[in-house]
C-alpha cells in the first residue's frame, strides 16, 4: 500500500498514525497466527490482537486467517505421501515394505510379486477407506463455507459467502442463523441491546443464553449507522476457551471493557431475534469452535498391546527358523555335492570357500522366504470387524436406545470395542449419570426452621434396610406439583409463612430464590404458561419455588429483575416491584457460589449470595449463631436423605461501600491480564460478613435401572466407583438406594469432619490446618488397612470405603498413595465424595496406573471430561448438563442401565470374537510358514520354495479372508439375554481368558502338528504316486496337493472354533475354498513366457485325474484336524468354560423363561418350600450326547450361586472342577 493509501486510512481514524498501525500489525502478523495446542486452555503470548473494524486496508497487514475452515486430513498433494506415512507407521506394514525390497534383490528366492501383491491390496483398502471418509469431510466443508451471511459494503448489507469473511467485517446474522465466525456483539432488534442464542453445537445445552451489547453501541443496528463505526478492538490472541474473552473495545478514545457476555462464538444459533449486527474477531481456524474441535486422545486397547507383544514374538520365531537355516546353509554347503556345480565361479550364496557370507546372505533369503508367519491382512481385518461392530451393532442396538430423548448408542471410536469386555473399574458420577437430574423443590430451611413433609426414595429405602415404618404425612389437597417443584408444607405456602415468628427472614429467603440467579423467562407472563431457561435444572427449580411462594419472576432485561410478589404488605396483595441488578458474581466450579448485587426501588443496596455450605459457612458473619447451628443439622438431615443443599445468604451494603467495592470491580473487568482471577479477588472482598437465611434441599431422583445395572456389574466382577461434588451423607444415603453399599458391607469412612480438623480450622492457621489433616490422613489409612486385612481375609466380609475430597487431596500424596491404592482395591466400593474434576482424574489414573486394571469412566458433565480422558475408555452420558462430556468420550449412551448390554454384551462379544479372530491368524500363518520350513531342510537350507509364488501371495487375502472376518463379526457364545442372565460369564474377560500364552500355545502346538501332517504326509504319500502317464510327482505336483490340504484345513477349522454357525459362516468357508479351486484351475490353465508360472501349469488337471490327490484330500485334513477335534471334546469335557456350561443348560431352549415370572407362586410358600422351589427351577442341562456337548451332572450349583440359592455339594461333581477351582484363585486376588 503506498502513502497515499496509508493517509485516507489514517484519515478515516481518530487518532494514531497508520505508519504505527502497520508496524503493530507487523508484529502480530506471526502472533495471530500462532498454532495453539489442542486439549487444554494455552498460555497466551503477552502480546494482544488488534482489529480495526469496518476498514479491510487497515487489516491487511496483519493477515489474519481467513475464514474458510478445513477438517480434512488431506489434499490431493499430500493424500498419498501422508496416507502411505500413516501407513506405514505400523509395524507389520514397515516389515512387509522391507520384505519386498529384499525380495527384488537377486538373493530372494521368491518373486517381489509374493510380498508386493497383498502389501499393495492391504494398503490399498486402507488407503480407500482413508480417501473416503476425508471425501466426507470435504463435501461437508464445501457446504459450510458456502453459506451465505449479509456483510456491510458501503451503507448497503450485500451477501457473500462465509469464507470470504474478513476480520473487522461488519455483518448482520438474522434469525435462527448460525454465526459465521466469533464476533463482538454490537447492535440488535432487541431493547436494550439484548440477544438470546443457542450454544447446542458447542455444549448441547439446549436452553437459551442471554447475550448484551455495550450501550455505546446499541444504535448500530441499520446499515446507515453501521456504516459510520470505526472502533478499534484490543483483544487476547484466539484460544480454546470456550466461556472467558478478555479485550476492550476503543471508541472515540473512550476504553470499554469487553467480557464474553458481548462475545457471539461460531457454531451458536441466534433465538428470538430478528437481526443482530456485529464484528468479526477471530475467523476460520482461529475460532474458538475450531480450536475445540479436537479427536479424542488416542487410546490403544490393551488386547492390541499384547497383540504387539505377539507379533514381536513371532518375529523372534522368524529369526530362529532363518538362524536354523543359515547354520545349515553354512554347514551343507560343500563341493563333494558335484551334482550341485559349485564350482570356483559360482555365485557367493552358495559358494562353498566362504561359509560365513554363504549364511548371511541365506538368512536373508529365508526371512524373505519365511515372512508369511507375519499376518499382513490381521491389521486390516482387525479394523474392519471393529468398524462394522460398532457401525451396525453398537450404534443400531434398540436395547440402548433411548426413546424418550431419541437417542441411540454411539461409538465415538472404533479402537476400544473389546476393551469393554474387560473392564474391572468402572469410575462414576453421580448427579444426571446415576440420577436423573430433574430437579425438584423438595425442603428448605429458613431462619432455622425445617419446612417440607415429603419422603425421599433414599428415606424409603433406608427404613427398608433398618426395618422400620415411616410415618408419612398425608399431602394436603391444595398441593402444587410443577416440574422442578415437588414440596408441600401448609405452615408457608399461599401466604401462610407471614404467620411464622419472623416474617421479614421469609422476604429475604424468597427474594434470594427470585433475584439471584441467570435464568431467562420466555412465553406468556403468567405463572401457568411461563418457561425458565436455566444454565442447570438446580437453577431452575429454585426459581419455580419462588414463583409458587409468591415471588413470581417473569421478566428480565440487562439491568432489572421485575417480579410479581404476592401476600408481602397484606395476605392477597399482588404487586409488580422492579429491581435494578448492579452486579452478578457468576458461579463456577472454583468459587462454588453466585452473587448478586440489587439495588430495591426504595433505594436499598443488598448482596444476595447462594453456594455450597461449606463456601458459605466460611463467609457468615459472627453473629446468629443459633440459625447456624440449627441450620447445619438441618443440611445433615437433608443429606442423609439425599437431597442436594444449598446455602442462602445476604449482606445490606452501604452505597459508600458498595462504590469503593465497584471501581475496584469496573478496573478487575477492564483488565486484559488474568481478568478472572482478578474478578474472584474483587468478588471475595464484597462476599463477607454474610447473614445466613437458610438452606435449600432439591430431590435428584435416580435413574431408572440404576440399582439392578449396578448389582448385575457387580456379579459381573466389575467394581464401581463413585466420585461426586455431593456431601458425605448424600453420596452415602445415594449408594446405599442405587446398591452400591448394603448393609452386609463394612464401611471404612475417611473424613475431614472431625473434631481435631474443625478445631484447627477455627484457628484458622493454614499451616496448622494441613498439618492435622494430613496426620488424621495418615493414621485413617493405616487404620482402615489393618481391618480391611483382618475383615476381608478373616471373615470374608466385603468393604466400602468413604472418603472425601480434603482427606483425598492429601491421601493423592505420594507418600500416601500406595497405601490409598492397597485400601481400595479391597474393597467392593468406594465412594469419593466433595472431589474436584481434577481430583476425579487423579484417582482414576490411580487405579489404571498404579493397580494396572483396565478402567472405564462414565460421566454426563464438563466436569467429568478429565476423568473419562483419563481412563481407558470412557463414556459420555448424553444427559441435561450438554455434551462436552460426550465430545471426550469413546463412547456415548443416554442412561446409565445401558452399561449392561454395552459391557456385558458387546464388550464380551467383542472381546471374545477378536482374541479368536487374532490367535487363529497365528495358527493359519505359522501352519502354512511351517510346511514351508519343513521343507528347508530337504533343499540343502539352499532357501528353495516349496509353494508357488502366487500361492504365498493370495492365501492372506483371498484364500483365507473372510471367513476369520466372519468370525470376528457374527461369533456368539451365549445370546445377549444369557450374558446378562449370567453376568459371571464377565470375568472370564477380567482375567483375560482367551488371550494367555497358555492359549497362543495350544494354538502353536496345532499349528506345529498340522505343518507336520501337510508336509510330511503328502511328500511320503506321493514318493510311490504317479500321474496317469507314468510320471513321479514333481515339486509342484506335491506343493500344490500341500496347499490344497493347508486352505481347506484351516477354513475347517475355523468352522471348529465358532460357537454359533449362520450362513454367513457357510458362505465365507465354501467360498474361500471354492475361490481356491476357481484360482488354481485358471492359473493353471494359462501358459505364459514368464518361467515361474509354468511350474504349475497344468498341474490341478494332472492331480484330479489320480487317485492320490482325492485320497489325500479326504484323509489329510481329518488326520490333521483329528487333535483340534480330541482337544476341544476334553476340554469341554473335564476343563469346561463357564459359557460352554450356560450353552449346555440352554442348548434346547428357543426361549428362556424368566425367572421373574414366577415371582408370584413364589411369595406364597415358606422358606423352605421356597428353597426347594427355587433349587428347582435352576436351569438344567439338556444334553443328548451330540457334537462336543457332553452330559454332566452338577451344573446346578454353578448357577445357584449366581441366584443366592443354597445347594449341597454332589462328591460327582467332577466336570465343574476346574472351574471351582479358578474361582477360589480368582476370589484369592
Amino acid at each position: 500500500m503506498d502513502g497515499k493509501g496509508w493517509e485516507r486510512v489514517r484519515m478515516a481514524r481518530l487518532g494514531g498514525s497508520s505508519a504505527s498501525r502497520g508496524r503493530e500489525a507487523a508484529q502480530l502478523r506471526q502472533v495471530s497466527s500462532q498454532t495453539v495446542r489442542l486439549g487444554r486452555v494455552q498460555p497466551q503470548a503477552p502480546s494482544h490482537r488488534t482489529i480495526y473494524c469496518n476498514d479491510r486496508e487497515a487489516n491487511l497487514l496483519a493477515r489474519f486467517k481467513v475464514n474458510s475452515v478445513s477438517t480434512t486430513k488431506y489434499n490431493i498433494l499430500t493424500f498419498l505421501p501422508k496416507g502411505l506415512f500413516e501407513q506405514f507407521r505400523r509395524v507389520a506394514n514397515l516389515y512387509f515394505l522391507m520384505i519386498s525390497i529384499l525380495s527384488t534383490t537377486p538373493i530372494s528366492p521368491v518373486s517381489p510379486v509374493t510380498n508386493v501383491v497383498p502389501l499393495s491390496l492391504v494398503l490399498l483398502v486402507s488407503l480407500i477407506k482413508e480417501a473416503f471418509e476425508d471425501w466426507k469431510r470435504f463435501q461437508n466443508d464445501i457446504a459450510i463455507n458456502s453459506t451465505p451471511v449479509d456483510v456491510l459494503q458501503g451503507e448497503n448489507w450485500e451477501t457473500v459467502s462465509w469464507r470470504k469473511l474478513q476480520v473487522g467485517d461488519i455483518i448482520r446474522v438474522k434469525q435462527d442463523e448460525f454465526f459465521p465466525a466469533d464476533l463482538l456483539f454490537l447492535a440488535s432488534t432487541n431493547p436494550d441491546g439484548v440477544c438470546y442464542i443457542e450454544t447446542a453445537n458447542l455444549d448441547g445445552e439446549t436452553n437459551l443464553k442471554i447475550r448484551k451489547a455495550l450501550e455505546r453501541t446499541w444504535d448500530y443496528v441499520f446499515p446507515e449507522k453501521a456504516s459510520e463505526f470505526k472502533g478499534e478492538i484490543q483483544c487476547e490472541q484466539p484460544n480454546n476457551s470456550l466461556y472467558t474473552f478478555t479485550g476492550n473495545l476503543i471508541v472515540e478514545n473512550q476504553t470499554l471493557p469487553l467480557s464474553p457476555n458481548q462475545i457471539l462464538l461460531r457454531g451458536c444459533s441466534l433465538r428470538n431475534t430478528v437481526h443482530i449486527v456485529g464484528a468479526v474477531i477471530f475467523t476460520g481456524h482461529e475460532t474458538k469452535v475450531m480450536m475445540n474441535s479436537m479427536s479424542v486422545p488416542s487410546k490403544r486397547s490393551t488386547l492390541e498391546r499384547k497383540l504387539d507383544k505377539l507379533i514381536l514374538t513371532l518375529f523372534g520365531g522368524l529369526f530362529f527358523m532363518c538362524l536354523i537355516g543359515a547354520i545349515g546353509s553354512g554347514v551343507f554347503i560343500n563341493r563333494k555335492y558335484y551334482y550341485l556345480g559349485l564350482f570356483e565361479d559360482v555365485e557367493q550364496q552358495f559358494n562353498p570357500s566362504n561359509r560365513f557370507v554363504v549364511s548371511i546372505l541365506t538368512m536373508f533369503t529365508l526371512i524373505t522366504l519365511y515372512s508369511t508367519i507375519i499376518p499382513i491382512s490381521l491389521y486390516v481385518s482387525i479394523e474392519m470387524i471393529k468398524f462394522i461392530q460398532c457401525a451396525q451393532f453398537i450404534n443400531k442396538d434398540l436395547r440402548m436406545y433411548h426413546a424418550e430423548t431419541n437417542t441411540p448408542a454411539l461409538a465415538r471410536t472404533s479402537n476400544l470395542n473389546e476393551e469393554l469386555g474387560q473392564v474391572e473399574y468402572i469410575f462414576s458420577d453421580k448427579t444426571g449419570t446415576l440420577t436423573r437430574n430433574l430437579m425438584e423443590f423438595f425442603k428448605c430451611s429458613i431462619g432455622g426452621v425445617s419446612y417440607g413433609v415429603g419422603i425421599t426414595e433414599i428415606e424409603r429405602g433406608q427404613a427398608q434396610r433398618e426395618g422400620r415404618a415411616l410415618n408419612e404425612i398425608q399431602k394436603s389437597d391444595t398441593v402444587v406439583y410443577e416440574k422442578g417443584f415437588n414440596f408441600d408444607d401448609d405452615r408457608i405456602m399461599r401466604g401462610a409463612w407471614r404467620n411464622e415468628r419472623d416474617p421479614e427472614i421469609f422476604k429475604e429467603f424468597f427474594r434470594c430464590l427470585a433475584l439471584c440467579h441467570t435464568v431467562l423467562p420466555e412465553g406468556d407472563e403468567s405463572p401457568e404458561k411461563i418457561v425458565y431457561q436455566a444454565a442447570s435444572p438446580d437453577e431452575a427449580a429454585l426459581v419455580t419455588a419462588a414463583k409458587h411462594f409468591g415471588f413470581f419472576f417473569y421478566r428480565r432485561t440487562p439491568t432489572t429483575v421485575q417480579l410479581r410478589e404476592s401476600h408481602v404488605e397484606k395476605m392477597g396483595n399482588i404487586q409488580d416491584v422492579s429491581y435494578e441488578i448492579l452486579n452478578v458474581l457468576e458461579f463456577n466450579s472454583t468459587r462454588k457460589r453466585q452473587s448478586v448485587v440489587c439495588r430495591y426501588p426504595n433505594g436499598r443496596l443488598v448482596l444476595y449470595c447462594k453456594g455450597a455450605d461449606n463456601v458459605i459457612y466460611e463467609r457468615l458473619a459472627g453473629t446468629n449463631q443459633d440459625i447456624k447451628r440449627l441450620t447445619r443439622e438441618h443440611l445433615e438431615q437433608f443429606g442423609s436423605s439425599g437431597l442436594r443443599t444449598l446455602c442462602l445468604a445476604y449482606r445490606d451494603l452501604t452505597i459508600d461501600t458498595y462504590e469503593n467495592w465497584n471501581e475496584k470491580f469496573v478496573q478487575a473487568k477492564s483488565s486484559l491480564r488474568d481478568r478472572e482471577k482478578k474478578l474472584d479477588e474483587v468478588a471475595e472482598m464484597i462476599e463477607k460478613d454474610l447473614i445466613l437465611i437458610g438452606s435449600t434441599a432439591i430431590e435428584d431422583k435416580l435413574q431408572e435401572g440404576v440399582p439392578d445395572c449396578i448389582d448385575t456389574l457387580s456379579r459381573a466382577g466389575i467394581k464401581i466407583w463413585v466420585l461426586t461434588g455431593d456431601k458425605m451423607e448424600t453420596a452415602i444415603n445415594i449408594a446405599y438406594a442405587c446398591n452400591l453399599i448394603n448393609n452386609d458391607m463394612k464401611q471404612l469412612i475417611i473424613t475431614s469432619e472431625t473434631d481435631a480438623i474443625r478445631e484447627a480450622e477455627e484457628k484458622g492457621d493454614p499451616v496448622e490446618i494441613s498439618r492435622v489433616i494430613r496426620d488424621s490422613v495418615s493414621h485413617d489409612l493405616k487404620r482402615c488397612l489393618e481391618e480391611a486385612q483382618q475383615d476381608l481375609h478373616i471373615f470374608g466380609q466385603k468393604l466400602a470405603l468413604v472418603i472425601d475430597g480434603k482427606c483425598l487431596m492429601y491421601a493423592l500424596d505420594p507418600s500416601f498413595r500406595v497405601d490409598l491404592l492397597k485400601l481400595s482395591l479391597n474393597c467392593s466400593s468406594v465412594v469419593c465424595c466433595r472431589v474436584s474434576p481434577l481430583q476425579k482424574a487423579q484417582v482414576t489414573s490411580l487405579v489404571k496406573k498404579g493397580a494396572r486394571r483396565i478402567t472405564l469412566s462414565i460421566g454426563d458433565g464438563a466436569n467429568d471430561v478429565s476423568m473419562i480422558q483419563a481412563a481407558h475408555v470412557g463414556v459420555g452420558i448424553s444427559g441435561l448438563e450438554g455434551m462436552q462430556a460426550v465430545m471426550a468420550s469413546d463412547f456415548a449412551i443416554a442412561q446409565f442401565r445401558f452399561l449392561k448390554d454395552l459391557l456385558l454384551v458387546h464388550g464380551r462379544w467383542s472381546y471374545i470374537r477378536l482374541c479368536k479372530v487374532i490367535t487363529y491368524f497365528f495358527y493359519k500363518n505359522l501352519t502354512f510358514t511351517l510346511t514351508q520350513f519343513w521343507f528347508t531342510f530337504h533343499t540343502g537350507f539352499s532357501g528353495q520354495r516349496f509353494y508357488d509364488d502366487w500361492f504365498q501371495s493370495l492365501y492372506n487375502v483371498i484364500f483365507t479372508a473372510l471367513p476369520v472376518i466372519i468370525l470376528g463379526l457374527f461369533d456368539k457364545d451365549v445370546s445377549a439375554s444369557l450374558a446378562k442372565k449370567y453376568p459371571q460369564l464377565y470375568k472370564e474377560g477380567i482375567r483375560n481368558t482367551y488371550f494367555k500364552w497358555a492359549v497362543v500355545g495350544v494354538w502353536a502346538f496345532f499349528a506345529f502338528y498340522q505343518s507336520l501332517i501337510f508336509y510330511y504326509f503328502t511328500t511320503t504319500a506321493s514318493e510311490n504316486g504317479h500321474n496317469s502317464s507314468g510320471k513321479i510327482f514333481g515339486l509342484w505336483d506335491v506343493s500344490t496337493m500341500a496347499f490344497t490340504c493347508v486352505v481347506i484345513t484351516v477354513n475347517l477349522r475355523l468352522l471348529m472354533a465358532c460357537n454359533s454357525i449362520t450362513r454367513w459362516h457357510h458362505l465365507s468357508i465354501s467360498g474361500s475354498i471354492l475361490a481356491w479351486f476357481v484360482f488354481i484351475f485358471i492359473y493353471s490353465g494359462v501358459m505364459t513366457p514368464n518361467d515361474r508360472q509354468e511350474n504349475v501349469y497344468f498341474t490341478i488337471y494332472v492331480l484330479m485325474s489320480t487317485f492320490y490327490f482325492y485320497l489325500t484330500l479326504l484323509l489329510v485334513p481329518i488326520v490333521a484336524l483329528f487333535g483340534d477335534f480330541l482337544y476341544l471334546g476334553l476340554q469341554r469335557w473335564f476343563f469346561p468354560y463357564n459359557y460352554q456350561i450356560v450353552q449346555e443348560i440352554h442348548r434346547d431352549e428357543v426361549d428362556s423363561i424368566s425367572r421373574t415370572e414366577f415371582l408370584e407362586i413364589g411369595n406364597h410358600l415358606t422358606p423352605d418350600e421356597a428353597r426347594s422351589y427355587a433349587i428347582a427351577q435352576l436351569p438344567r442341562e439338556k444334553s443328548k450326547h451330540t457334537g462336543f456337548a457332553f452330559d454332566s451332572p452338577g451344573y446346578e450349583s454353578f448357577f445357584a450361586s449366581q441366584a443366592g440359592v443354597y445347594v449341597p455339594q454332589k462328591a460327582w461333581d467332577v466336570a465343574r472342577r476346574a472351574s471351582v477351582r479358578s474361582s477360589k484363585r480368582t476370589s484369592q486376588r
